[in-house]
């Protein structure tokens, strides 16, 4: 299967307790599972603390949460993308909503990504901005409003033209940018409305990770396409 093969789920590990260290390795199974079953292209992204025995243990595509835009050198604490990239991921998110970067600073670690021949999901928060990331050619846009993230109330129902219209404008700039819907996706229901709506797939993270059976969870999420 293509890393890049879409419909994709995309799932963020955050810092939640039930995706950090063992937990995220046991959830990393469970994703590679679903994935083997359903057919349907899955990819995560843990903590870094948790990259080696995460792609150690799978075989889906696994995401860095953040790059930083330096070089090697000096930056104590700081994530370099060239020592991401030793773990082994595939890729990375770049400028969550948690973790925002400048337009100068998204613009340098989307060419160390295409450097280093990986993927990237770049995050987004309007149709604006959208566009204007769109210039930066990544692989994928998530476009995630602050504030439906966490809420359960998933952009693709509350702000359906959010979704239509990101998808249209980044698809004049340039087509070949795959457009994600993230912020409240939970279930199999939100999916296919967000795919209705011109996303190619989903970027989530609390309505699968806080999910009590998250297998079975991730399961549903593809169940009516």
């Amino acid at each position: 299967m293509s890393k890049n093969k879409t419909p994709i789920i995309i799932l963020n590990y955050k810092t939640y307790t039930e995706s950090t260290g063992k937990n995220a390795v046991k959830l990393s199974q469970y994703v590679q599972e679903a994935s083997d079953e359903t057919g349907i292209n899955m990819a995560i992204a843990p903590q870094a603390v948790d990259l080696y025995p995460i792609i150690e243990s799978v075989d889906i595509p696994v995401y860095a949460q953040h790059m930083d835009a330096i070089t090697p050198g000096g930056h104590t604490g700081s994530a370099l993308p060239e020592a991401l990239y030793e773990t082994g991921i595939e890729g990375s998110l770049i400028n969550h909503s948690e973790k925002r970067l400048t337009l100068a600073d998204i613009d340098v670690v989307v060419e160390k990504t295409r450097q280093l021949d990986l993927t990237s999901v770049l995050c987004t928060n309007n149709v604006k901005t959208s566009a204007a990331c769109a210039s930066f050619n990544p692989d994928f846009i998530a476009i995630e409003p602050p504030e439906l993230i966490g809420t359960g109330i998933p952009v693709s129902q509350a702000s359906p033209e959010v979704v239509e219209n990101t998808v249209e404008e980044i698809h004049k700039i340039n087509k070949n940018i795959s457009v994600l819907c993230g912020a409240g996706i939970s279930t199999g229901e939100d999916m296919k409305a967000a795919l209705d709506l011109g996303a190619q797939g989903v970027l989530l993270a609390s309505g699968i990770i806080k999910a009590e059976n998250q297998k079975e969870a991730l399961i549903d999420l593809v169940s009516l396409i």
